[in-house]
C-alpha cells in the first residue's frame, strides 16, 4: 500500500503519541507499505516552528529528513500540477497546507493518513 502521511499523523509519529488511531498505526508500521511526506508539511512545520507555535527537539533542517529516513518515509515534493489543482477544490477546508495534501493526494491517488474527516468530501480515501 502507498499513503501519504499527515503533518499531524507524522508529528505523532515522531512522538510515539497515543493520539494515533490503532489502524492508522498499523499502516504506517507495516515495512511492506510506501508511505510519503509532502514538502508542504514540511513547509507547514517549519512556518509553525518559526512561528514558536511548533516546538521541536532539535534543529528542523535536520529533524526532519533524519526522522523521515528512520521511519523509512519517501518525500513526496510538490509540483505545478499539485498546486494548480487547489484552485479547483471546493472550499471544504479552507487550510492552504490540507488543500495542497488533497490536490496531491487527488494526483497521486494515494490515500491519507489522518484524523481530519473533511479530506473525506474530496472524495480522499482516509486510514485513520
Amino acid at each position: 500500500m502507498r499513503a501519504l502521511v499527515d503533518t499531524c499523523a507524522f508529528l505523532w509519529m515522531l512522538t510515539n503519541s497515543g493520539n494515533i488511531s490503532p489502524k492508522a498505526r498499523s499502516v504506517l508500521a507495516d515495512p511492506d507499505n510506501e508511505l510519503f511526506f509532502s514538502a508542504a508539511s514540511g513547509w507547514e512545520m517549519a512556518i509553525k516552528v518559526r512561528l514558536g507555535r511548533l516546538v521541536l527537539e532539535g534543529d528542523i533542517e535536520r529533524l526532519i529528513p533524519e526522522q523521515m529516513h528512520k521511519l523509512s518515509i519517501h518525500p513526496l515534493p510538490v509540483v505545478h500540477a499539485h498546486a494548480l489543482r487547489t484552485a479547483s477544490l471546493k472550499p471544504h477546508h479552507r487550510d492552504p497546507f490540507d488543500r495542497l495534501l488533497i490536490a496531491q493526494a487527488q494526483i497521486e491517488n494515494l490515500p491519507i493518513v489522518t484524523p481530519d474527516f473533511v479530506f473525506r468530501k474530496y472524495g480522499i480515501a482516509l486510514i485513520w
